[in-house]
């Protein structure tokens, strides 16, 4: 049986920190993750593959939103790649379909060429394939190194069961990496069931101070209800800055006890 490995999805330095003080594997680095995540910026990057000794894979997003991108989008994303392989960055993670909801072979291919000899993972944009089983062919063909899927699902725990008809599909030439929505409580079950061997989440607690003037800190965003997540401890302002009212006030910050939670509770399920 396979040991599991752990991977970390971040947004700052202080996460790469957190996950490697944590003893997770590797992390991907991403900004703007209340939209999925899109590429973090060149000085992050830089600076994330500075701090930390483990492997950094980077996000190659251009934009939140669905996954079918024009000719410019695709242009950003491959020179994107490209300054990723100069700054060192251990792998990318990448993904794109046609309006039918078919993977985009051809674009895909065309990053997937320029990544390596990059690590590549190919990203939940597969969640949204209308036909999983002939996109997971098309990825053995691309030679993808891996596939972050919930199974199609809200979370990898719903998505268990077709996450196991994925593992066994793949077998050896593909390693599928549950994510979505991975939790202390959820995860023994979903190793259990799903067959994974590699798991993805944030492992984040909320931070600063409660709308109800207490301490957030230390409570886990799935043990809050709306009402008690922490605020910014600059407070709540009269200007909102985005669509999102509720993102100028919650700071969510990578936490190595959770982590460390999160992965003691998966591996007790391997036994």
């Amino acid at each position: 049986m396979n040991d599991l490995r752990f991977e970390i999805c971040i947004d700052s330095v202080a996460g790469a920190i957190a996950a490697q003080e944590a003893g997770a594997h590797r992390v991907e680095l991403c900004q703007a993750l209340s939209v999925g995540g899109t590429t973090p910026s060149a000085a992050m990057i830089q600076s994330v593959k500075a701090a930390s000794n483990f492997p950094v894979h980077v996000l190659i997003r251009p934009r939140g939103g669905d996954f079918v991108f024009c000719d410019d989008e695709w242009d950003v994303m491959a020179r994107d790649i490209e300054l990723a392989g100069e700054w060192g960055v251990d792998g990318v993670v990448i993904g794109g379909l046609c309006a039918d909801r078919t993977l985009d072979v051809d674009h895909c291919r065309r990053l997937i060429e320029r990544a390596r000899p990059m690590s590549v993972t190919f990203h939940r944009a597969f969640d949204l394939c209308a036909d999983p089983m002939t996109a997971l062919r098309q990825l053995l063909d691309l030679r993808v190194d891996r596939l972050l899927t919930s199974g199609q699902a809200a979370t990898a725990h719903e998505g268990r069961g077709f996450l196991r008809d994925l593992v066994r599909a793949a077998g050896e030439r593909l390693l599928i990496m549950a994510g979505a929505g991975i939790h202390e409580r959820n995860v023994a079950e979903l190793v259990r069931d799903s067959g994974v061997n590699e798991l993805h989440f944030t492992g984040r607690l909320s931070s600063g101070r409660s709308s109800s003037g207490r301490s957030g800190k230390g409570r886990s965003v799935h043990e809050r209800s709306d009402s008690e997540r922490s605020v910014s401890q600059a407070g709540a302002g009269s200007v909102q800055m985005g669509s999102d009212a509720q993102a100028d006030h919650i700071r969510e910050e990578t936490d190595a006890n959770r982590i460390q939670a999160i992965m003691a509770a998966a591996e007790r399920a391997r036994g």
